[in-house]
């Protein structure tokens, strides 16, 4: 991308310099001497990177939940009085896994209840064996996600290992 003082310019678009100039249009048609000499520079678009993984090209997010603290070390503290604490990719990754599994079992919630509360009642086997299929499911990417001791370990989890199977953190049984 071209920059001119530190603003970017866009092709196809006029530019006004610092002295007034207007420029035209077609100034990507100008050789690379007049683009330099009008103040133009080059610089290459910053890298792509993943925002699941990284804050930016290069800065890779913290697996590990972070302590706040202040510029002096002393630790900052939220209105209920505790510790702030920046969740760190794995703990990200294990509360989704549990959001998910709560939401596949809560279909299935009101039968336990009706059996909790209607002698006569059971739930079917099937059900029975789906929420614990939910729960091992559950428990196993937890598992996966706190064996990863690196951002590169961590990342694997969300690649399927061949193109007919799900990545190893979407991992479910087949709903009911």
């Amino acid at each position: 991308m071209y920059l001119y003082e530190k603003n970017v310019i866009r092709p196809g678009r006029s530019w006004v310099d610092s002295n007034g100039v207007t420029h035209p249009t077609n100034w990507m048609s100008w050789s690379d001497k007049e683009k330099t000499d009008a103040g133009l520079k080059w610089e290459d678009d910053p890298a792509p990177f993943d925002s699941h993984f990284y804050w930016s090209a290069g800065v890779e997010k913290a697996l590990e939940d972070k302590n706040e603290v202040d510029k002096d070390g002393k630790a900052l503290m939220g209105p209920d009085g505790k510790q702030l604490v920046t969740l760190g990719l794995k703990s990200e990754a294990i509360n989704t896994a549990k959001a998910q599994a709560n939401n596949l079992l809560s279909e299935t919630d009101w039968m336990v209840v009706k059996a909790a509360e209607v002698s006569d009642y059971n739930v079917p086997s099937d059900v029975l064996t789906y929420r614990a299929a939910v729960r091992t499911a559950s428990n196993n990417i937890e598992t996966l996600v706190k064996a990863s001791s690196n951002l590169t370990e961590f990342m694997a989890l969300y690649s399927p290992p061949d193109k007919d199977k799900k990545a190893p953190i979407d991992v479910w049984p087949a709903p009911l």
